[in-house]
Parts: C-alpha cells; sequence; structure tokens
C-alpha cells in the first residue's frame, strides 16, 4: 500500500510540475498576477508529494520489503539499519528519485524565500525550475520506475555493493547532489533574465546565494568523497582522476568562476553576457556529470547504470535545456551592454582573468574525460586518460590561479595600481619564496611540486591574512576586524582553505613513502622512523561479512603509538571483497596500513603508506566551505538591493 502511494504521488508530482511550468510562463508573459501566483503552491505541492514518494522508497528499504525489484537487487535483510537507509540512493533509481527531491526542494525554497524578487522574475525562475523537474520526474516514470514489483518475491535481497556499506554514502551522495542541483537554480535565474530582459546589479545580487549554496555543498560532497575513498578503497590515494570525480570537479570549477564573475555584474554591471554562459554552462556540466554516471559510456567504479537508452533519454534532456538556452542566449547576447568599463589593470580585470583560468581548467579536465570516448567511436582506438596527463595539464593553471589570487583580491574597481596592489604583499610574499626554498633545501633535490605547493599555500594563506586586515583602514584594531561584513570574512577564510589544500595535495604528493612486504607473526619491521609488529591475525564474522583483520603494534623510538586493525572483508552475499584500511592520523603525517592474503611461508602481506599532511587537504576543504557559509550569512545577501526598483517597461537588456 505505501509502495503504490508513493508511486501515485510521483505521478501527481509530475503533473503538478506540468502546471507549475507553464501556467506562471504564461502568466508572465499575459503580465497576469493570478496566474504567476500559480508557481508558489505549485512548487510547495511538488516538493511535498516527491517526499512523500521518497520517504515511502525508503521506507520499503527500512522494512525489507523484497516484493519491490529495487530492494531486492540493492539490499538484504542482514545489512544493517545504516545502510537500508542510505541504500535507498545507493542505486540508480533511488538516487535519481533523491535528485529529483533536490530539485523541488530548491525551487519551494525559492518560492519561500523569493518575495523580494519581482513577481515576473519570481515567477519565471519558478517555471524554468519545474520544465527541470519535468523532465527528470518524466525520466524516472518513464526508464526508471523505482516502484516496480516482482511477482514472485524471493526469500532474500541480493545486497548492496559492499564499496558502498560505509557511512560516507549517507553523507556523501547528498551533498553532492545538493551541489549539482543547486546549480540549477543558477540556470533557471538566467534563463528568466534572458526571457525577462533583465540582467542587472540586482540580478547578480539574487544568483550569487544560490550559486554559493550550490558551490558550498560540491565543496562538501567532493570532500567528503575524496576522504571516503582515502579510506575505504585501500591504494593510500585521495583523487585518481576519474570520469565521474571530473563530473563533480567541472561543475565546482564553473561556480566558482560563476560566484566571481557575478561579483562584478553587482558591483559594476559588466561581464554580463559571461555570467549569463557560465550559469548555463555550470547547470549543463552537472547534466553532463549525470550522463557520464548512468549511460555506461565511459568505465567508472562509481558508474550507477550501464545503460544507453538511459543515456539517450538525458541526452534529450540536455539537447533541451543546453540547446533552448543557448539559442536563447544567442538572440539576446547582443543586447547585454556593460555599463561599467575598467582599465586592463582593475579588480574587474584580476576577476575575469581568475574566470578564464577556472574556465580553462575546466575546459582540461573535460577533454582528458572524454577523449578516450571521442578515440574509440571515431577513431577506433582504445586509449586511457590517466592522472599524468592531468596533473601535467591542469596544474600549470591552477598555479598561475594560486599566484594572482591574492594580488587581485588588494585591487581596487574600475582602475588600478599593480604595485600598489602589490606593496602591502612584499613582505608575506618573501616569506613565501624563502619557506619554498627552505622546503627546496631540505629535501636534498627531490620533485619541484613540494616547494611550489608550499610557496602557495602560504603566500594564500598570507596574502588573505593581509587582505582581511587591510580593510579596517590605517588604524587596525580587533574590533573593526569582528565588524567586518561576513563576506569579507567568508572570502579570506574560503582562499586560505584553498592554499591550505594545495599545501597539503603537495606535500603528500612529494614525500609520501610506501613499504610493501611479506610479514611474520611478531616480527618486527621497519617503515622510516616507524616500527611496525603484527601480532596476530584474527577472522570474525561482521553484521553481513566475513572478516580478517590483523592487530598491528605501530611505535617510534621504542614507544608505542598506535594499536591498528587493517581487514579485509568478503561479503558473502554479494561475493565481493572490500580493503579496510587501518590509518593512524595526524597533522604532520599519516600512518596508513593495509593487510593483504596469507602468504604460504605463514607471513601475510602488508601494504605500509607514510603520508605527509594528508588531513591538509579536507581541513582546506572545510575551510573553503566556512569560507562559502560565512558568506552566505552575510546580510546582503538576505536582502536583495535592487528588488525594490521599478521594472523597466522595455525587454531589452541593459
Amino acid at each position: 500500500m505505501i509502495t503504490e502511494l508513493g508511486h501515485f504521488a510521483l505521478v501527481l508530482a509530475f503533473a503538478v510540475a506540468i502546471v507549475q511550468t507553464i501556467i506562471p510562463l504564461v502568466g508572465a508573459w499575459k503580465k497576469s498576477s493570478g496566474w504567476m501566483a500559480v508557481a508558489e503552491p505549485a512548487a510547495t505541492i511538488q516538493f511535498l508529494l516527491i517526499a512523500v514518494s521518497f520517504s515511502a522508497l525508503m521506507w520499503a528499504f527500512i522494512t525489507s520489503d523484497f516484493s519491490l525489484r529495487l530492494v531486492v537487487l540493492n539490499s538484504h535483510s542482514a545489512k544493517p539499519m545504516l545502510y537500508k537507509i542510505s541504500g535507498t540512493w545507493g542505486n540508480h533509481e533511488g538516487s535519481m528519485l533523491l535528485w529529483v527531491l533536490i530539485v523541488a526542494l530548491f525551487g519551494a525554497t525559492a518560492a519561500w524565500f523569493g518575495g523580494n524578487l519581482p513577481p515576473s522574475m519570481r515567477a519565471r525562475v519558478l517555471s524554468v525550475q519545474g520544465a527541470i523537474g519535468v523532465a527528470f520526474l518524466a525520466f524516472i516514470l518513464f526508464t526508471s520506475n523505482p516502484f516496480l514489483r516482482l511477482a514472485v518475491p524471493p526469500f532474500d535481497g541480493q545486497d548492496l555493493n559492499p564499496l558502498l556499506q560505509d557511512p560516507g554514502l549517507a553523507f556523501h551522495p547528498p551533498f553532492l547532489y545538493l551541489g549539482y542541483v543547486g546549480l540549477s537554480m543558477a540556470f533557471s535565474f538566467a534563463v528568466a533574465a534572458l526571457i525577462e530582459g533583465r540582467v542587472d546589479a540586482a540580478w547578480g545580487r539574487w544568483v550569487r546565494p544560490w550559486t554559493l549554496a550550490a558551490w558550498i555543498f560540491l565543496t562538501i560532497g567532493i570532500a567528503l568523497g575524496s576522504w571516503w575513498a582515502y579510506y575505504e578503497l585501500g591504494w593510500g590515494g585521495f583523487w585518481f582522476w576519474d570520469p565521474v570525480e571530473n563530473a563533480s570537479f567541472m561543475p565546482w570549477l564553473l561556480a566558482a568562476a560563476l560566484l566571481h564573475s557575478a561579483i562584478v555584474v553587482e558591483k559594476r554591471e559588466s561581464l554580463k553576457s559571461w555570467t549569463i554562459l557560465l550559469a548555463i554552462l555550470a547547470f549543463g556540466f552537472s547534466l553532463i556529470g549525470t550522463f557520464i554516471v548512468r549511460s555506461g559510456l565511459l568505465t567508472s567504479v562509481h558508474a550507477f547504470a550501464n545503460d544507453p537508452e538511459r543515456g539517450v533519454f538525458i541526452l534529450i534532456i540536455m539537447g533541451i535545456f543546453m540547446g533552448g538556452a543557448l539559442v536563447l542566449f544567442a538572440f539576446r547576447a547582443s543586447t547585454m551592454q556593460a555599463r561599467g568599463v575598467f582599465s586592463m589593470v582593475s579588480r574587474e580585470s584580476a576577476l575575469l582573468t581568475n574566470n578564464l583560468l577556472l574556465a580553462v581548467s575546466c575546459f582540461v579536465v573535460f577533454v582528458g574525460t572524454m577523449w578516450p570516448l571521442v578515440a574509440e567511436m571515431f577513431f577506433d582506438r582504445k586509449l586511457s586518460v590517466g592522472p599524468p596527463f592531468f596533473n601535467m595539464a591542469f596544474t600549470p593553471f591552477m598555479t598561475m590561479l594560486g599566484i594572482i589570487m591574492p594580488v587581485g583580491a588588494m585591487m581596487s574597481w574600475k582602475r588600478a595600481s599593480l604595485a600598489k596592489a602589490f606593496w602591502p604583499l612584499r613582505y608575506v610574499f618573501v616569506l613565501a619564496l624563502a619557506i619554498g626554498g627552505l622546503i627546496w633545501a631540505l629535501q636534498s633535490g627531490r620533485s619541484l611540486i613540494g616547494p611550489m605547493g608550499t610557496f602557495l599555500g602560504a603566500w594564500l594563506v598570507m596574502g588573505a591574512l593581509i587582505d582581511l586586515t587591510s580593510r579596517t583602514g590605517r588604524n587596525f584594531g580587533v574590533r573593526r576586524l569582528l565588524r567586518l561584513p561576513r563576506s569579507d570574512w567568508g572570502k579570506s577564510v574560503a582562499h586560505a582553505g584553498l592554499g591550505v589544500t594545495m599545501f597539503g595535495i603537495a606535500g603528500l604528493t612529494s614525500w609520501q613513502s610506501e613499504d610493501i612486504r611479506v610479514a611474520q607473526i611478531g616480527q618486527a619491521f621497519d617503515v622510516g622512523e616507524y616500527t611496525l609488529i603484527l601480532d596476530k591475525v584474527e577472522e570474525f564474522q561482521g553484521p553481513n561479512f566475513l572478516s580478517t583483520m590483523g592487530f598491528i603494534t605501530l611505535s617510534k623510538n621504542g614507544r608505542e603509538i598506535a594499536q591498528m586493525r587493517p581487514e579485509k572483508r568478503i561479503y558473502p552475499v554479494a561475493q565481493m571483497p572490500t580493503t579496510e584500511a587501518a590509518i593512524d592520523y595526524n597533522l604532520i603525517r599519516d600512518v596508513y596500513v593495509v593487510i593483504g592474503d596469507a602468504q604460504q611461508n605463514g607471513g601475510w602481506a602488508i601494504r605500509t603508506y607514510i603520508k605527509p599532511f594528508t588531513n591538509w587537504i579536507w581541513i582546506g576543504c572545510a575551510l573553503m566551505a566556512l569560507g562559502g557559509f560565512l558568506s552566505l550569512s552575510d546580510r546582503r545577501f538576505r536582502v536583495a538591493v535592487g528588488a525594490r526598483k521599478i521594472q523597466p517597461k522595455t525587454v531589452s537588456v541593459e
């Protein structure tokens, strides 16, 4: 009964989404306040109906309702409750339902908190958001129905993919989807502005909070996914340039560019066309990510589905929304005249350079991700584009971005002096160079990545501090510092977070060490400055898996540091092994231990890594997200100035 109710609610949500798409849009065209007013209740009702549908599916997983095909394929009665709940979206159909739930949530949020928007703009934004909901609800209902029943239910299910049976599944996909789908609001605002003929400072103010929220969620989602891969997969890395990893990273880069571009629109009413294009492309790359995950055309450990028919349906959705938006952009682009002019040396130019570097970086990642598919389709060649390509092609652009960010933040609007902007940073630049040089001298001629990353990290962190303190004026004081707008604090914290992440990546890449050996029980072995002893290996049974666990003592200079418990798990139902690494965390380094198979001589294969500054990567990501939240909490984002302005009577974009 509950399952049928969920299916019925989904069908009703589809009908409501159609109403939300058509009636407000026609109402805005006819200037009918009654028709436009339909948008808000329709958005709320659509969200509530999809929430009911999603809750019904979750209930089926919680109660192990094996009459439901999706539950049979992705659950088991012996699975812990946490994984029964998170398993709701640990599959193609359930994840798409979560996807469309978040689409409806953002639409409903715009309806609830968009009272300061002009009625016609609000109606058009909610109409476009409703159209996105229509497309993906149709995709679910016609190709990926999660509520299909089985004629003869089995006694038990086939279990969830063991790699997904981790707390990371409860947090990583929801945050990632909040980021992906959050960019749909920027897209809706862009299309609504093109239809209405209004791209001005007020529009820049309206679109920034939505873009910022999406960027924050993407940052958290990517960081959680990276951390999950680090401790769960047993390979010791945090990023492999996998196609699906890249699919989340590309929208993040474009969202970062859009954030900075919207600032120029808001402050100077320049870069209008470019900002609109970025809003369209950012959501477009979110759709590309959906296509990569669900089409099966690209091989990935993250792939949810391998169904070409579903891939074709998603391509059609991409073609309609991206093609339609770009055609509309082409018609309107010539009329989007910039009001604010600026010199070659100005904050506007620095932000434009920032945008270009981020966009080119995104293009590099896109080419590397899609080139194997292009080579196979058009040249009949099997190619693999791996980390070496991405590291070589991507790193220079991020390096240039890191160098210019502190200087650009110190520049004034419209016209600036490079020397004047750099002058307050002269000491921190020299200090950053000195730190990088010291690292170069200490590491005895290894790769330049470590010293360069150290320089960039120090340069960005100290530059952010100087930028923040400079905003207090000549009479620096703690009270003045604390009274600065939260957006200023947010910018500095986020920039510093990027510096911390760059340093962590550089340190890990340059200075990690690896040891692989056969360890005998009771026999000590050294890895760097640490001593490890394999005390024993035991087998035990978990809730739905069999575990082989090693007991390893970690010590340094004769002093015990930690007891480590690496595991190998076998899930009998899925017939799939997993590796559970044991990690001793530290701000300076991680000791990362993985146990392998038993050897013929009675020993066990043990792989040990010493990973310096690994946790700085995620500390930096946390700082970037914190900076985003600080900016989002700024009062200026809650009060859309310009909303009270009288709308222009003409449709020409100013």
